[in-house]
């Protein structure tokens, strides 16, 4: 069959499978945002433990880590559209459920209800997970050449949802109340999963092996998506991502990149009020300038990626990141720490857009199954450095202390900076 032939049978665009997915992520996204600012209230409610506490505001983004590790290798074996919906209906499942209590039980009625809200947060978690599926979507429909620029602008625009979301929740439950403002949230939620459903289409190559027509690698370009072929399943492609050393090396950076994003995002707000005093509202927009700022330097990070030899903006991201948290470590004007900070959350959104593009290089036969343990595995970076940087607090004691906290991210940056060069020397197809 003709390539003209073949491209009638194709439907959907690049573009529209970028917007869609993006809007997708967008909104599952959004899932930490609004379930974490209730955590306090149904801990006063409920009487529940600083444990308990912790294990229900985590639990959206844990669930929404690990499961990217599954959901993500499961588009080498069916493509996008069937794992993300899955997801999406998940979360939308976790919002109802969250509104039908606070509409009945909220907030008198609470007694009892731990156990069903750990259930609703890890629902919620679901819609976290669609980054990887997007990744692996984005990426089976674009040509290595633009990829850079499309999973930045995936990645850099969907991850301004928790941002977004930090602003103007506190407004909309001032205006219309809790209830209100939760039903106005799940309302956009369920409108981009109805345009997701009705409107995505999976890649070319995805579209035709459900027709039983099977094209060559080549020419798959020309038929309006990327050169990548997946080559295996889901299991098949989480092992042989597994056995490759570069799947190790892109999940510890994006652990420092984007488990250090999520990290600084929980730990900004206490830094800001116990080393300068600012109040809580204050501290909370200055971080969400931070979260906004990683998130959408992504965009013009993803572009540029595509352009700039990856070999020195891998090197120069971290060194960007590491003298910004050095100087957060030690300086006491305010001035100064927000410049800092600025200068890491840019640094590490300029990385997280280069471990992506660097993934179909490295892993062009199973690049779900190496999109879910980057991103699953990279996430739980805002698990395990938090409670690090606790640690070295708590022994300097004061607030200085939570300055000084900064410092043992600063060094896991410091190791990593010649992994860089190993990088290299493993895989030449990464240099430019």
């Amino acid at each position: 069959m003709s390539v003209p032939d073949l491209r009638a049978q194709v439907r959907g665009s690049r573009a529209q499978a970028l917007w869609l997915a993006t809007l997708g992520f967008f909104g599952g996204f959004a899932g930490v945002s609004i379930f974490g600012p209730l955590v306090p209230k149904f801990t006063d409610l409920i009487g529940l433990s600083p444990f308990a506490a912790g294990m229900l505001a985590a639990i959206p983004s844990l669930t929404g880590s690990l499961l990217r590790i599954p959901f993500g290798a499961a588009v080498d074996r069916m493509g996008g559209k069937k794992p993300f919906l899955t997801l999406l209906v998940a979360a939308n499942l976790g919002v109802v459920g969250l509104l039908v209590l606070l509409g009945t039980s909220y907030p008198d009625g609470m007694a009892g209800s731990y156990p069903l809200l750990l259930v609703l947060g890890a629902l919620i978690g679901c819609g976290i997970a669609t980054f990887s599926v997007g990744i692996g979507q984005v990426s089976y429909w674009y040509p290595r050449s633009q990829q850079g620029g499309a999973l930045g602008t995936y990645a850099g625009l969907g991850n301004t949802s928790p941002g977004l979301s930090s602003m103007l929740l506190p407004l909309a439950v001032g205006g219309i109340g809790m209830l209100g403002a939760y039903s106005v949230w799940f309302a956009i939620l369920l409108a981009l999963t109805l345009a997701y459903l009705l409107l995505i289409k999976d890649a070319p190559v995805f579209q035709l092996r459900a027709r039983g027509v099977e094209v060559p690698q080549a020419t798959l370009a020309e038929l309006g998506g990327g050169e990548t072929a997946p080559g295996m399943g889901a299991w098949e492609g989480l092992k042989h991502a597994a056995r490759i050393p570069a799947t190790w090396v892109l999940t510890f950076f994006y652990f420092l990149s984007f488990g250090g994003f999520l990290a600084f995002t929980s730990w900004l707000p206490t830094f800001w009020h116990a080393m300068y005093g600012s109040e809580l509202r204050t501290a909370g927009l200055l971080t969400a300038s931070f979260s906004l700022l990683s998130a959408l330097i992504r965009v013009p990070g993803g572009i540029l990626s595509d352009r700039v030899s990856i070999r020195f903006a891998l090197a120069g991201n971290f060194v960007l990141m590491l003298l910004g948290t050095v100087v957060l470590a030690f300086s006491g004007s305010f001035v100064l720490s927000l410049i800092a900070t600025m200068a890491v959350g840019a640094g590490m959104g300029l990385q997280n857009a280069i471990v992506f593009k660097l993934l179909p290089r490295y892993i062009p036969d199973a690049v779900g199954g190496a999109s879910g343990w980057i991103g699953g595995l990279g996430a739980l970076g805002g698990f395990v450095i938090p409670p690090v940087m606790g640690i070295v607090t708590g022994a300097v004691g004061g607030a200085v202390g939570y300055a000084r906290g900064f410092l043992p991210f600063a060094v896991l940056v410091a190791v990593a900076l010649p992994v860089v060069a190993l990088l290299h020397r493993w895989d030449h197809r990464a240099e430019d």
